[in-house]
């Protein structure tokens, strides 16, 4: 009977470079964890939150402290108000040291004296809650100093108010909000369709313009720096350009349109549906071509040049030797451009923004968490958008990755 080979065993020299690998590697993949890690925990954690924009100051209250004159008599005031408009503030008090020879005639009834030392308590504020105490005074013979003294010592204010980013309040309407919205499957069908064809329209021009320049011509590097332009050009730039090159009313575009009797009336590109959602997509396709371009025309020159003399020997036509041999050794690195130019078409805010700002059918989900955090203040809403961005990315790329494994054997 043939013998069982004993397992490997690793021996302790092997296990302490082992221990020693991790514990260098360890700092630098903490790091890197909590960089991806906090900010996507912070975005679940605030899409279950009731929270608007102004919920992210903090909850606390505010005094402000002036010297009033009306007639001859003068009075001490101060403001007292709730930052917030609906979280109420407990134990709120505060306390004001009142200068050398200034007396208080009458005091509200929450607020006493100790000396020199006014304090006022006032319990519990609700949300909104914003009063003025006017403490009339005697002593005062120079007004503007008496000002500078008054105003001069700031009062101690004290209270406890609650975090709307910390408590224990939870809320799924920032998701129902989303889904219940009549626009949902609009926005989604503007994004899929600007992802998709942005993508494939990326894709398909960089290698039309990689077998262009996949041989050796007289100024072949000037002609590979002019197809660098639309990606390295500054995106404000390049979009205030496209806006007005398209513009109804003074775009170049539109009047040539009209004086080679194509059209009877100017084209509003950027303002009419479904134009609009096609105009951004084919700007998608013309500004990020250049990286798919560089990355396809990289491969193509390390191919075996070998293949391509035997096909030539053997008869077979352009068409033949770029679908059975180019296509095949392209296939690798089309896959990832595919997927992360997906990503970041998905994630793509900018372009639409300047463009036309997501009106005319061109809202995508990353312009609806712009407009539910910022337009609307809804940052709850907002960041379920971005939660909803997360799992369809997500989604996708363990698909795609699962499958792609699966074609390739791995």
């Amino acid at each position: 009977m043939a013998q069982a080979t004993p397992p490997k065993v690793r021996g302790a020299l092997a296990r302490r470079e082992s221990r020693l690998a991790w514990s260098l590697l360890l700092p630098t993949v903490t790091i890197v964890s909590l960089v991806i890690i906090l900010p996507l925990i912070a975005i679940f954690w605030i899409s279950v939150k009731p929270v608007g924009l102004a919920d992210l100051r903090p909850v606390q209250p505010i005094v402000r402290e002036s010297l009033r004159k009306k007639g001859e008599d003068f009075r001490i005031e101060y403001r007292v108000r709730n930052s917030s408009r609906s979280k109420p503030i407990e134990d709120v008090s505060f306390t004001d040291t009142i200068p050398a020879g200034i007396n208080l005639l009458e005091l509200p009834e929450y607020c006493v004296t100790d000396g020199s030392e006014l304090s006022c308590n006032f319990g519990t504020i609700e949300g909104g809650f914003s009063e003025r105490l006017r403490i009339p005074i005697e002593g005062v013979s120079d007004e503007s100093s008496a000002e500078e003294r008054v105003e001069g010592s700031a009062p101690i204010v004290q209270g406890r108010g609650g975090n709307i980013l910390t408590n224990n309040e939870f809320t799924a309407d920032n998701f129902k909000r989303i889904f219940d919205s009549s626009e949902f499957i609009s926005v989604l069908w503007a994004t899929v369709f600007y992802t998709v064809f942005g993508t494939i329209g990326a894709l398909v021009v960089g290698l039309f313009a990689a077998l262009l320049l996949n041989k050796s011509f007289k100024g072949q590097g000037i002609l590979r720096g002019l197809y660098l332009f639309p990606y390295v050009s500054p995106i404000i730039a390049v979009a205030f350009t496209w806006v007005t090159l398209f513009d109804p009313f003074s775009g170049s575009f539109n009047a040539l349109l009209l004086q080679m009797g194509v059209t009877e009336e100017p084209v509003n590109f950027f303002g009419q549906r479904p134009l609009a959602l096609i105009m951004v997509t084919v700007f998608e396709i013309w500004r990020y071509f250049p990286l798919s371009f560089l990355f396809i025309l990289a491969r193509m020159q390390s191919i075996d040049h070998d293949m391509y003399e035997a096909a030539d020997m053997d008869g077979a036509s352009p068409f033949q030797k770029f679908w059975y041999l180019s296509m095949p050794q392209l296939l690798g690195i089309l896959s990832v451009l595919f997927l992360l130019r997906f990503i970041w078409t998905f994630n793509k805010f900018d372009d639409i923004f300047l463009l036309t700002g997501g009106n005319a059918g061109t809202r995508t989900l990353t312009v609806n968490v712009y407009e539910q955090a910022f337009a609307i203040s809804n940052i709850g809403a907002g960041a379920a958008v971005a939660v909803v961005i997360f799992a369809v990315l997500l989604t996708f790329s363990v698909l795609f990755l699962k499958y792609l494994s699966r074609e390739e054997g791995l």
